[in-house]
């Protein structure tokens, strides 16, 4: 059993993050600011100490004591580093490199950093190793990558980074997202009856059910140091590349009444990469996906449905993060930083 602080306990991730780890005995701490406080999908992880911080405001006093931090707090995904890309670097960058800096001064040693494959950005088709070259595109693949970059210069034998390049996340969590591939794909067919693409569905995906991202986190954090330590695992699964057309495939499979429909809306997407797994299956022979694709949809198809999920859920804020943040500031709840402001909406 370990002390473990998950930071950003309270997002998509970390609800599945901090029941898994607390199933397999680990005491768990969370630390979150809460921005999607009224984001509830299912009822959320409960029972456990938590500290509704930002993650920019944390001391080295609120580290003494844990053995390890889970690090998963930043603004997720590409649209969210487009409304301030200052704000990305200042949130996923700033704040992950000075947590890190003060994780090490409190006598924390092990450092497990969310990373993304984004990183990898336009690669095209070749399948890439944690060696290929980075290429990000966006101010949210870019945080990532000074991150790593950070935390690897911190390494020392008191202080092990180990940087978890997940791949694109799916799957139902108590604080949902509609706003990545699989769980969209999902949410335009139960509330439209069509199996909308936004791009021309050419792009290559990796893609990982969150509870199988919760399980590498597992493994990797309960491994001996000399395996893990300052090293950089692509988290997923060589079976689960896809291009964007092939998911919603997956999805038809499961909503055989839905047709998909290619819009081209946001035309085609630059980001492009196939992403090869070896290195951690390797580490972890014991590493086995729970889900895969098919699986996948058919748990979000029926949690939708389960749910009522309408059209105006699905294309609300409560589940979109560009959408819900944009809110909290047009209400005065964040203030220009994105800080709360005291105010209710």
């Amino acid at each position: 059993m370990m002390k473990v602080l998950v930071t950003g306990d309270r997002g998509y991730i970390g609800e599945v993050m901090v029941k898994y780890l607390s199933d397999r005995g680990h005491a768990v701490t969370g630390l979150d600011t809460d921005y999607y406080a009224e984001g509830d999908f299912t009822a959320p992880c409960d029972g456990y100490p938590r500290l509704r911080k930002d993650i920019r405001d944390v001391s080295a006093d609120d580290l003494k004591g844990f053995d390890a931090v889970v690090h998963l707090a930043a603004l997720s995904n590409d649209p969210v580093g487009d409304l301030r890309e200052e704000w990305t670097y200042e949130i996923n960058y700033g704040a992950s490199a000075k947590l890190a800096q003060l994780a090490k001064q409190a006598g924390v040693r092990r450092f497990l950093y969310s990373s993304s494959c984004s990183m990898y950005g336009a690669a095209g088709d070749e399948m890439l190793t944690e060696e290929a070259p980075l290429h990000p595109l966006t101010a949210y693949a870019k945080s990532k990558v000074r991150s790593e970059e950070a935390l690897a210069q911190l390494a020392a034998e008191d202080f092990s980074p180990t940087f978890m390049r997940n791949a694109t996340v799916y799957g139902v969590s108590p604080r949902l997202r509609v706003d990545i591939v699989l769980n969209n794909l999902v949410g335009w067919a139960v509330t439209t009856g069509k199996i909308r693409i936004l791009s021309d569905g050419t792009p290559w995906r990796p893609i990982i059910h969150v509870e199988d991202v919760a399980q590498a986190f597992a493994l990797v954090l309960e491994a001996p140091l000399s395996l893990v330590h300052k090293q950089a695992y692509n988290v997923g699964f060589n079976a689960q590349n896809f291009c964007v057309r092939d998911i919603a495939q997956a999805v038809g499979r499961v909503a055989r009444d839905c047709e998909i429909q290619f819009d081209g809306e946001t035309g085609p997407d630059p980001r492009n990469y196939r992403v090869d797994f070896t290195k951690l299956a390797r580490a972890f022979p014991q590493y086995r996906p729970r889900w895969d694709v098919d699986l996948g949809a058919r748990q979000l198809y029926d949690a939708y449905r389960q749910a009522g999920m309408s059209l105006d859920d699905f294309q609300g804020r409560k589940y979109t993060r560009l959408k819900e943040l944009r809110y909290l500031l047009d209400t005065a709840r964040l203030d220009g930083t994105l800080r709360w402001t005291g105010r209710a909406s």
